[in-house]
This record gives C-alpha cells, structure tokens and sequence, in this order.
C-alpha cells in the first residue's frame, strides 16, 4: 500500500524541482509522467504550504546574467556546439517549469486533462533535455562545460500566484519563441553537415508546437471561465510580467497551427 506522500502527485512534482542533478531530474520527469499515466499518483485537494520558489540545480553551468553571456555564433563548430548547450538548458528549465506549473497550481479549478497535457509537456522537456546532453557528449562536451544565464526561472517566480500569467508567459511568449527561432537554427546545422543536430531540433520544433497548443487551450479555458476577453488578457499579462516587448519576426505559420492567433501578439 503506498502513503499519501508517495501517492501525491504535487510531492512527485516536487521531488522533480528538488532534484539538482541535471540527468537525475530528466528520469525523474519521466518516471512521475509514467506514474500518472498508469494511476499511481493522485491529485492532491490541498495547496503544499512549502512549495520551493526555486528548483535545485547542478554544481554546473555557473549561472550568469543574461546580458553577461557570450554570443553565440554557429558558423564555427565551437559556436555550434555552444548553441546545442544553450538549448540543453532551455530544455532543463522547462522540465522544471511544467512540474512547478502542476504542483503549484494542481487545487487551482481546472479539470484533470490540464494535468495531462502538462504531464506531456514535462516528459517531452525530459526526453529533449536528454537528446542534447547526449548529443553534446558525441561532441566531446557536457553539459554544464559552459556557463548559462538564469533568466528562465524569473518567469516562473513572477508568475507564481498567477495561473493565467504564466500560461501567457511561459508557453505562450518564451515556448512560442522557439517556434520563430528554430527554424533558421536547423537550417544552419544543416549547411554545417550535422544533420544529426538538426534532426533533433526538427523534434524539438515539432513538439514545441504542441506544447503552445496546450497553453493556449488552457488560456482560453481560463478566460472563458473568468469572463475575459482572451486578446486583451494576453496583452495585460505581457505588459505586467514580461520585460521589454515583444519583437518579430515571428513564424506566424507554426505560431497559427499551434492555436495562437496573430492579433495576440503583433502588437503596435
């Protein structure tokens, strides 16, 4: 018979934030993802009072600020190899955004297929992670050889008591970034002759897609169900948590079959 604890789907998700080994968290992702699949975890009716603001993280990269990063330019095998580390812990960080995203708000009034598609999201970020540390060690790196900057996470901690917020920010601004991105990276690892790298952004990509479809489906289940207007609230919440603005160009063609609709984001 298992205990609450080891039947709590928000200690599973929980247990994922506060594994700082960077292969350890991805097995752990994937392990909690299983879990809820097969009906081993249950969902928890109450609020964890001692939720963590921040994951725990490997010894290594050394976390830097974003604009003390070096640029990355992938004409050069080097640049290359730096631009796949730099994507291995994007992928790190959304492990950890989507299991913070189900255990900080799993008592929030939403149905259990939430829970599913981000299980889903946390798996894929799981298995992307993995792909690009294995890849980067086929290259004789690893990850944490480079330093990283820390500005992913600051999404999640402003974010943190507002669930429409962060479906804004984090799927639909950041992941939806990567969908305008992608494609000229793939493009330039193919032009170098990896085509192995490319392959694997072409998965990432693909499922990036899915990944803002759930956020958009569950931002306008949001707003429908607080009687809000959905264009207008993406924008409020861009303007209250994310610096700066939001810059083209963007690839409205992924960005459309992903649910997202042009007029949210081509601002003025």
């Amino acid at each position: 018979m298992m205990s609450a604890a080891t039947s709590s789907l928000a200690h599973a998700c929980r247990n994922v934030l506060l594994t700082s080994d960077a292969r350890d968290k991805a097995a752990k992702a994937r392990e909690t993802a299983s879990q809820w699949r097969n009906g081993s975890l249950q969902r928890d009716k109450t609020a964890s009072k001692d939720w963590p603001d921040r994951p725990a993280r490997p010894a290594a990269p050394q976390l830097i600020a974003p604009q003390d990063m070096p640029k990355r330019r992938m004409s050069s095998p080097t640049g290359r190899k730096t631009q796949l580390h730099a994507l291995a812990h994007i992928e790190l960080n959304a492990i950890d955004l989507a299991f913070d995203l189900i255990g900080r708000f799993i008592t929030a009034e939403v149905p259990d297929d939430f829970i599913d598609d981000w299980i889903k999201v946390g798996a894929d970020e799981a298995r992307h992670f993995l792909m690009l540390a294995d890849r980067l060690e086929e290259l004789d790196m690893h990850y944490g050889d480079l330093p990283a900057h820390d500005g992913l996470w600051q999404a999640a901690y402003d974010t943190r008591d507002d669930l429409l917020g962060r479906l804004v920010i984090v799927p639909l601004v950041l992941e939806a970034r990567g969908l305008d991105v992608t494609p000229l990276m793939m493009q330039k690892f193919s032009q170098a002759g990896d085509d192995k790298s490319a392959k694997m952004l072409e998965i990432i990509f693909e499922d990036e897609k899915t990944h803002v479809k759930a956020g958009t489906r569950w931002f306008h289940y949001l707003c429908q169900e607080q009687n809000l207007t959905p264009e207008n609230s993406f924008q409020t919440m861009v303007e209250r948590y994310f610096t700066g603005r939001l810059k083209p160009p963007f690839n409205d063609e992924a960005r459309a079959q992903a649910g997202l609709p042009a007029h949210y984001y081509h601002l003025q």
